[in-house]
């Protein structure tokens, strides 16, 4: 969820609709007082705040939210008007997080949101997946097979990761798409099969491991065994 405060209905409703579109949660506020209100009900991920605001403006409400236990820890990124170098010095002193300057573009505040949720978000448990000699590390997303490191394309780790991860489970070219592509992806099947098979090579003897179900999709799967996992 991302809490946008703007005094601007216009300017609020149009940044809400851009980050609902683009995958978050949004709600919008016109002033500190709901936004205050709505931190009772809801902690959010991050706040767009703009510094101009009638009644208490964003600058002492970045204050507030840093002296507060509930909501010091929240990521802020401050909208402020250009040429307004002080506030913007003032906002990052005071714990903002960082900052777009007035007039912004819509994609602009995206890049920042998805760029400060990045920095701010703690960091993931490394998880290392094992089948047979194939090891698969999050971490450099790094692929052994039998102790000697293979090099994988982005979409070819994805596909390994995932099945690794579901060992015996049959993916659907479709589903394949969805997971690995993105639903925005369109393509022909072809692509997975052309995935798969180069998969398959790089993997040496346990590319055999990799299954195909007729008319239906894939799996990886090894009988009588199970995969481990270690953080």
């Amino acid at each position: 969820m991302i809490f946008v405060v703007e005094d601007d209905a216009g300017i609020r409703e149009i940044e809400v609709y851009t980050l609902m579109q683009t995958g978050f949660e949004a709600q919008g506020f016109p002033d500190g007082e709901k936004l205050f209100s709505g931190l009772k009900k809801n902690t959010p991920e991050l706040i767009i705040l703009d510094i101009m605001l009638p009644g208490e403006d964003g600058v002492s409400i970045l204050k507030r939210l840093r002296a507060e236990n509930t909501t010091s820890k929240i990521p802020v990124i401050m909208a402020t008007a250009k040429g307004l170098e002080y506030d913007k010095v003032k906002s990052l002193d005071l714990g903002a997080d960082d900052y777009l300057v007035k007039p912004f573009g819509m994609m602009e505040m995206v890049s920042r949101v998805k760029a400060v949720l990045r920095r701010t978000s703690p960091p993931k448990k490394t998880e290392t997946l094992r089948v047979l000699g194939i090891a698969l590390s999050d971490e450099g997303r790094s692929v052994t097979v039998d102790g000697v490191p293979i090099a994988l394309t982005y979409k070819e780790f994805e596909i390994l990761k995932l099945f690794m991860s579901h060992m015996g489970v049959v993916f659907t070219r479709d589903r394949l798409f969805s997971e690995v592509w993105g639903m925005d992806f369109y393509g022909e099947t072809r692509t997975v099969d052309m995935h798969i098979r180069t998969l398959r090579s790089k993997l040496g003897d346990y590319g055999r491991l990799i299954v195909t179900v007729r008319g239906v999709g894939y799996k990886l799967e090894v009988p009588g065994r199970e995969r481990t996992a270690n953080g």
